[in-house]
């Protein structure tokens, strides 16, 4: 989190951000008391809070149901389309094919 803004911005923010994920339920649950799934979108959303350009998401949607997975992936959209990069490794066909460019691993060579 960038510590050069006042801490209520930050945590303005960090709560626009839970909300986005759909977290805004649980703002004040421990980690420990929540989901790994619940875990996933919080990382999410401290990427963002934080400012990052590029996001590297490893199977974002791997640990949520169909309906949470659609969610982060229409976030990545929104995030993508106000200019930020999304790197999203994942074994699901379907979340690849959400991609606007898709590069496949094969016996370790990528191949377009």
């Amino acid at each position: 989190m960038n510590l050069s803004r006042p801490k209520r911005e930050r945590e303005q923010l960090a709560t626009e951000w839970l909300e986005k994920v759909g977290l805004g339920h649980r703002l004040h649950h421990l980690p420990r008391e929540m989901s790994g799934g619940e875990q996933q979108r919080v990382a999410i959303a401290r990427a963002l809070v934080a400012g990052a350009r590029v996001i590297l998401a490893d199977e974002a949607t791997g640990s949520l149901d169909q309906a949470r997975g659609t969610e982060v992936l229409d976030l990545f959209d929104q995030i993508h389309a106000e200019g930020r990069i999304i790197l999203h490794v994942t074994h699901s066909l379907e979340v690849a094919a959400r991609a606007q460019r898709s590069l496949t691993l094969v016996d370790g060579r990528f191949r377009p």
